[in-house]
């Protein structure tokens, strides 16, 4: 005997998942709907929407990862539901948690004995790892300040102007003066000299780049410790040094082992890193390890008891999920040292495939170091009629996402092209984009300029005078960071 039952209007199971079928009018975008709809229509609106964002595998502007095993999918969705901050509920995740910034505070040569605890806190991104670091220098200068009875309102940091936004956020937010060290044409990371040369009494450090988002490029931290180490002598301050090794931190260690960059350097107070870059985790975990406990202001930590028992924090966020924080300790264990210098041996390889491929175009000036993060930044050594902002914007027809921009003062008129090379950037797709670029270069050769910058000025003596080839290329510069800026605007308003 077959059983049946006639089915209800609101029984909607057995209707066809396709949303299109029973949601024909279009869902209100900026206000919540009256009534419910399907779990499956919900669905398919949503996965047919996001259908329209790039592809994250070829997004190579981005550092972040976009690759990880199966395994650990099934251990971060398993973990979805936990929230961090419930450590008293949550021993084990807590207990991974510091697994992880022991382990990476050795990673960075921290001062430890065999059995002592690494100072440090997993954050989300190295933005809140920042934040935290320059909270801790701030207000160690302001007691040290106060104890000697000195004004102590007007605290600095100086940096390269090559900085990631993350330090300008720190700057504003928290009431620092940022002192930034001008880069020049050729010459893209802060200079130690100018450096030490811009630090004062109000400095409460100097932070040091290891691995330039612009050009991948490791800043030189040991000749900064030396020449700050001479000028404390000298002053009788103690100008500390924070290492932003948001890119590099889980480079150097495999790839340049002897390089003196870490807590090697009696100046180092903190470093952090980017878990989510070159950590090989997806996007949203950060690091900040400190030298010693003496690094870490008392009065910055915090201490909760409602939770279950005393717990002490110290973050600028409270909850947060803890997937991140088992991902990283799953890659830490998973990989260990051999399996994480692979990965970057094989990146720095596939980054010279395509610095090679590009070279042999006759087209580009490799603007990246060969050692460093595993990225090429180019420019076209001719764009009076094409500019870098065209080819990356053809390169979209494609699939791939290459950012071009400009560089920062003091070099603002040289525009170039990125590539970063994650793990899941095999050899195979770095020859297929050489290809499309060189596609790319041939169809912008048949196409007229788009460059409509004036050739000449009008000069108050002798009637018309020509530009230069440098002030045509600022103004080129400037005319497509406007544009792009404009585009950006005018996308943020429709949407």
């Amino acid at each position: 005997m077959v059983l049946s039952k006639t089915a209800s209007e609101s029984d909607v199971s057995i209707h066809s998942t396709f949303a299109s079928r029973y949601v024909r009018n279009s869902l209100p975008r900026f206000i919540m709907p009256d009534n419910s709809i399907p779990k499956e229509a919900a669905y398919q609106i949503i996965n047919d929407e996001l259908m329209l964002d790039g592809n994250p595998r070829l997004n190579l502007a981005s550092f972040v990862t976009t690759w990880m095993e199966p395994e650990c999918d099934k251990l971060m969705m398993a973990a979805i539901n936990k929230n961090y901050v419930d450590m008293d509920e949550y021993p084990v995740t807590t207990e991974l948690q510091n697994r992880c910034v022991n382990m990476i505070a050795r990673l960075f040569n921290a001062p430890l004995e065999e059995s002592e605890a690494a100072v440090g806190v997993g954050t989300v991104g190295s933005s809140e790892a920042i934040m935290l670091a320059g909270l801790a220098f701030k207000r160690k200068w302001q007691n040290k300040r106060k104890a000697e009875g000195k004004p102590y309102d007007k605290p600095n940091i100086v940096t390269g102007a090559n900085v990631q936004v993350c330090w300008e956020k720190f700057a504003r937010y928290f009431e620092v003066e940022l002192k930034e060290v001008k880069l020049r044409e050729g010459y893209y990371v802060m200079d130690p000299e100018k450096a030490v040369e811009m630090v004062d009494e109000n400095t409460i450090c100097v932070a040091a780049i290891l691995g330039s988002t612009l050009n991948g490029e490791f800043e030189d931290v040991k000749l900064l410790n030396d020449l700050l180490v001479e000028k404390n002598k000298q002053t009788g301050w103690d100008t500390p040094i924070h290492v932003d090794a948001a890119s590099g931190g889980f480079i150097a260690p495999f790839l340049y082992p002897e390089l003196e960059w870490d807590f090697r350097l009696p100046l180092v107070k903190s470093i952090n890193v980017s878990g989510h870059k070159y950590g090989l985790v997806y996007a949203g975990i950060g690091w900040v390890i400190w030298r010693s406990k003496d690094d870490l202001p008392d009065e910055l930590i915090f201490h909760i008891n409602y939770l279950g028992a005393d717990q002490p924090t110290f973050t600028l966020n409270f909850s947060k999920g803890s997937s991140q924080v088992i991902a990283q300790y799953y890659q830490l264990i998973r990989l260990g040292y051999e399996g994480y210098r692979n990965v970057m041996e094989n990146c720095h390889e596939n980054a010279m495939v395509l610095k090679e491929g590009l070279e042999k175009t006759g087209r580009f000036n490799i603007v990246s170091k060969d050692d460093g993060v595993p990225l090429v930044a180019f420019s076209l050594k001719d764009n009076s009629r094409h500019d870098e902002f065209e080819v990356a914007e053809m390169l979209r027809r494609f699939g791939w996402i290459v950012p071009a921009y400009t560089m920062p003062a003091d070099a603002q008129h040289i525009t170039v092209l990125r590539v970063v090379i994650r793990e899941d950037f095999s050899r195979t797709l770095a020859e297929r984009l050489v290809l499309d670029i060189t596609k790319v270069l041939h169809e912008l050769d048949s196409l007229p300029s788009k460059l409509l910058v004036p050739a000449s000025v009008p000069n108050g003596k002798n009637g018309v005078q020509k530009k230069s080839a440098l002030e045509t290329q600022r103004e080129v510069a400037n005319y497509w960071k406007k544009f792009v800026s404009d585009r950006k605007t005018s996308k943020n308003k429709i949407c």
